[in-house]
């Protein structure tokens, strides 16, 4: 139904929505205390960057972290963790990948023989695999999850907002005004699902000077907090073009970045 807000308590038509699938389970062993999903509206805004940012902050006030990358045709998070090993199985679980900074990581990268290996599904599947990554991996004691999300609001996110127990979304953003209209997209299917938008962080903000220190807009004025407001999103973060970024997650180092930027919005997560 093109109408469709996929609440069905308000709704009495009989359509497939009906049988979308409860809540999954975690397999006996597991625990998973939160779950924070990262959106983004369109691809290529820094979306596994603030992901792997954020855990990291999170990591540093002394929580136990993982990652469920649920970007399953195009993973970035175990390169920029430095993870190449893949996840382990016994036959009847899988295991996590375990970063040097302690956080458990699970992505489709980690299952493939060739890290370089297209991933050819449809949409059906993929969304599939994200729910397994849930049901079939053994989470050990983990107090925040974050799901790294593709980008849209197609088969994937509805998956993740119908089966698993998101309590917050971040959003993430660049300050072009054409993400603007993109972004309201993200947020409201976010509202439709019921899920609070914990905060939105604007990646590519702006380029500081190495030299003098002037601040350049190179994508443009920000409209990050007037989009925020209209929201009713309290928490903004801005967060620069950085080559020092670029370089760390190439080297597979992300939790080495500094996450001060990010600080206000991680604090805010760990009050859930």
């Amino acid at each position: 139904m093109t109408d469709c807000n996929h609440d069905c308590e308000s709704c009495s038509a009989n359509c497939g929505e009906r049988s979308a699938p409860a809540k999954a389970q975690l397999r006996s062993g597991s625990s998973v205390k939160k779950v924070i999903a990262v959106v983004s509206g369109k691809g290529g805004v820094g979306k596994s960057l603030v992901t792997a940012m954020l855990t990291c902050a999170v990591r540093k006030k002394g929580y136990n972290t993982a990652i469920l990358d649920a970007d399953v045709t195009g993973p970035s998070v175990p390169q920029m963790f430095g993870l190449h090993d893949g996840a382990t199985a016994d036959g009847e679980a899988l295991y996590p990948a375990l970063s040097k900074g302690g956080t458990q990581v699970m992505s489709l990268n980690l299952l493939l023989e060739e890290e370089s290996q297209p991933v050819v599904w449809r949409g059906p599947v993929i969304a599939g695999a994200v729910t397994q990554f849930w049901t079939d991996v053994v989470w050990k004691d983990v107090d925040f999850m974050f799901v790294d999300m593709p980008p849209g609001t197609g088969d994937v996110p509805l998956t993740v907002f119908q089966s698993l127990p998101v309590d917050g979304i971040v959003v993430v953003t660049s300050p072009q005004e054409l993400v603007d209209m993109i972004v309201g997209k993200a947020v409201k299917m976010a509202q439709l699902m019921k899920v609070p938008v914990l905060g939105i962080v604007e990646n590519y903000s702006y380029f500081r000077c190495p030299d003098c220190g002037a601040i350049h807009k190179i994508y443009g004025e920000s409209h990050v907090d007037k989009l925020a407001a209209q929201a009713g999103v309290d928490t903004v973060c801005k967060l620069p073009v950085s080559q020092q970024f670029a370089r760390l997650c190439d080297a597979g180092r992300a939790e080495d970045i500094d996450v001060s930027l990010l600080q206000p919005l991680a604090d805010k997560i760990c009050l859930l």
